[in-house]
């Protein structure tokens, strides 16, 4: 907006700006709070071609998962991980259960937590920092992937009984992802480096939770939906496949359903609600990201 029409529109507020920024109207500096504001990348309204999560049937066999073009509304996503330095911090105050994960002098992200810690972190950190953090869906998790989303990448249900390559591409993906060598060290932060959108390292060693709950699908004849049944004790951990954990488990390999290799960790990153933005962020942010000039 030309800045003559700012001052149409603001009239006499313009002249409050500088006093109101003065008095602590941007947002505070992350060592005035108890924790320190994690980095965030904001994505774009986008559209996904997204397999839907879950189990899905048809005559009582296993079929192939329904893939829709979705368009995901703008969101903004944690850049790494919840490191285990951090959410050590959470676990020191008494809010979450210590993390299966051996102490290290690296900044490596939070393994050996399970849904119930991913969400009791996001509780805590939310209070923490007087701002609203969740996990995110498997919606929004597979658009802050972008060209690193997997998910139903080695699917049996997608066999096709008239078209035998479909089984054969399959299986060799499968032999493929069981033959790679095992890496199942935390890497420190940054190890896997960012995609085209900014966030890094996801599609590592470390499956990443969701809000997303696992559900059963049941096909009538002609692939029409009849019925689906939810079941949120257990979560869509996304990754470099897509997995399903009961909430309580840390270990991916230990228990679970994970089509080709399990999980070597499980672990977790939070998108940050941000609030409905009123007069105050407004001139906030015109000053901050430069709109606003002399």
């Amino acid at each position: 907006m030309p800045f003559t029409m700012l001052e149409t529109a603001c009239g006499a507020v313009a002249a409050l700006v500088v006093p109101a920024l003065a008095l602590g109207l941007q947002a505070p500096l992350s060592d005035e709070l108890p924790v320190p504001l994690a980095t965030t990348v904001k994505i774009g309204e986008t559209i996904v071609d997204f397999p839907s999560p879950g189990e899905f049937l048809s005559g009582g066999v296993p079929a192939a998962a329904s893939a829709m073009r979705v368009t995901v509304a703008g969101f903004r996503i944690m850049k790494r991980q919840v490191s285990l330095a951090e959410y050590d911090l959470c676990v020191a105050a008494g809010a979450c259960m210590a993390a299966d994960a051996r102490p290290t002098s690296n900044d490596v992200p939070a393994t050996g937590v399970n849904w119930n810690d991913a969400t009791a972190y996001a509780d805590w950190y939310s209070k923490a920092t007087g701002e609203t953090w969740r996990l995110p869906t498997a919606l929004e998790a597979a658009a802050a992937a972008g060209e690193r989303f997997g998910g139903e990448a080695f699917s049996a249900a997608a066999d096709d009984p008239g078209n035998p390559a479909v089984r054969w591409i399959r299986r060799y993906r499968e032999e493929a992802a069981a033959k790679r060598p095992a890496d199942p060290e935390p890497k420190p932060g940054g190890h896997y480096g960012p995609n085209t959108l900014g966030i890094e390292d996801f599609g590592g060693n470390v499956w990443e939770w969701t809000s997303t709950c696992y559900s059963r699908v049941t096909l009538s004849h002609g692939s029409q939906l009849d019925s689906v049944v939810e079941n949120c004790g257990v979560h869509v951990l996304e990754g470099r496949h897509r997995a399903y954990m009961s909430n309580f488990v840390r270990d991916g390999r230990s228990g679970g359903c994970a089509v080709g290799t399990p999980p070597e960790n499980l672990g977790f990153r939070l998108v940050h609600d941000e609030p409905a933005c009123g007069p105050a962020c407004w001139i906030s942010a015109l000053f901050s990201d430069g709109s606003l000039r002399s």
